[in-house]
């Protein structure tokens, strides 16, 4: 039987809003920026095989898990786990993922920030250069500066706090819908444009022509921890989004879709990357530095590169956007449900504290540069903090919580929609996958963040050594 729910709160109107908004959540600065580099990183289409992989075994049970803890609840990450477990600790997962997405915002904003500024340095051709040292230097005036970055952060910040501020319908599910769509033509157009080039033919090969002999356990492993992260899973990003999905939405159908696009955006990204990247001879495994320098340098270096250029920042903009409105979102929901506040008075405050800790993580290569926490500036240690710990944490717990403490017949309704999908094989699938394979995915991914040694770790857990 269904909790009681909250009476007036609002929801995603359609299948297709839901979708938008949760392709948007999962799209980031990750298909754009992480997803290219670490492949490249990692020898390109083996890398890939190993990541749908574990995105099948790892990465989409959490998502799945997430929406069914929200919608069964329609509540917000903490008052989730209060509904569900009234008088166990279980909503501290939920102040985890709430922190977690506070974190993530005080250095994303930044990197978004680089981004925006990034869309107007390519229109005015201060990015126009085939030399990587021009490039790298407007990249290191800009991170490096105060008012400028600081500026941007803040652009950022008030762009997203004011669609939350519309609202779930409004708001997120108006603005994803069209966002999702223009990012996706606006790769078409770079993709068409790179495959045009002479030479595109070597780097589709890197991309899709898998090459087993560079599979290691570092790869594996890097696929594993990019599978889990690459869904928003773990923030309560999709524990809140999840609490606005209607009653009769197929949740394992969605997550699948949102899954499958995720990579489709990510591959398309690729493709619009690593067909240029051999096409002017640069190295695909340039790592992060790939999207702020070496693009700009392989854009200038082809006709009409400028205005690819300014297509490629804003779609990467669009990404990074999308993402931004589910960390804000995650906040903003606990303020307003858990203690009460006006959507506007929450999000107001919760950008003002992101905006205030966010500077920190801003200034980090300026005035800031010198002081340090456990011997990371500000930057690293939110991303450290959140990306090595609490994220890992957070999708540990939830898929305990759902393979172990919900109950298997809680978890059979909803995923069945109380009966009305015939899918009891699936849900048998999905709880072994939650209860035994998620977690020691997500441990090995919590060790190798930690820069634990996995080998070693096993073994004396054995007893061998």
């Amino acid at each position: 039987m269904k909790h009681e729910k909250q009476k007036t709160r609002e929801g995603f109107s359609s299948s297709i809003g839901v979708i938008a908004a949760v392709l948007g959540s999962a799209v980031g600065l990750g298909n754009i920026w992480k997803f290219p580099y670490v492949t490249g990183a990692n020898g390109g289409a083996a890398f890939i095989l190993i990541y749908l992989l574990c995105l099948a075994l790892v990465g989409l049970p959490v998502m799945l898990s997430e929406h069914l803890i929200g919608r069964n609840t329609k509540a917000n990450a903490v008052g989730a786990f209060k509904v569900l477990q009234p008088r166990k600790p279980w909503f501290l997962v939920g102040g985890a993922g709430v922190l977690s997405a506070f974190l993530i915002m005080a250095f994303y904003t930044s990197v978004a920030g680089w981004i925006y500024a990034y869309i107007f340095k390519a229109a005015s051709g201060s990015l126009l250069s085939t030399n990587p040292q021009e490039t790298s230097l407007v990249f290191k005036t800009l991170v490096s500066g105060v008012g400028e970055p600081l500026f941007w952060q803040v652009v950022v910040l008030l762009v997203t706090g004011t669609i939350i501020m519309a609202g779930v319908t409004k708001g997120i599910e108006r603005v994803t819908k069209v966002l999702m769509p223009l990012l996706f033509v606006l790769l078409i157009v770079i993709d068409i444009r790179s495959l045009t080039l002479p030479g595109a033919a070597e780097g589709l090969s890197f991309l899709f022509k898998p090459d087993f002999s560079k599979i290691t356990v570092s790869v594996v492993l890097a696929a594993l921890g990019l599978a889990f992260f690459k869904l928003s899973v773990g923030m309560g990003a999709m524990i809140t989004y999840g609490s606005y999905v209607g009653e009769n939405e197929n949740l394992p159908k969605m997550a699948l879709k949102v899954a499958l696009s995720d990579t489709l955006v990510s591959l398309m990204a690729g493709i619009a990357i690593f067909p240029a990247v051999f096409a002017f001879g640069f190295e695909p495994d340039a790592g992060p530095p790939l999207l702020f320098i070496t693009i700009p340098t392989v854009f200038s270096s082809m006709p009409f590169g400028g205005v690819f250029m300014v297509l490629f920042f804003v779609l990467t903009a669009i990404a990074a956007t999308g993402a931004m409105l589910s960390l804000l979102e995650v906040p903003v929901a606990y303020l307003t449900e858990q203690h009460h506040w006006s959507r506007r008075n929450a999000t107001l405050l919760t950008i003002l504290g992101i905006g205030l800790l966010g500077s920190t993580a801003t200034l980090s290569n300026s005035i800031l540069a010198n002081i340090t926490l456990f011997g990371k500036n500000f930057f690293d240690f939110y991303d450290f903090t959140t990306s090595n710990v609490l994220l890992p944490l957070g999708g540990i717990f939830i898929a305990l919580f759902v393979g172990w403490q919900w109950g298997q017949s809680n978890v059979y309704q909803e995923i069945s929609n109380n009966g009305q999908i015939a899918n009891k094989g699936l849900a048998r699938i999905f709880l072994i996958l939650v209860r035994y394979v998620v977690p020691v995915g997500i441990i090995l991914v919590l060790l190798a963040g930690l820069n634990i040694n996995i080998i070693g770790f096993l073994l004396k857990l054995l007893g061998i050594v």
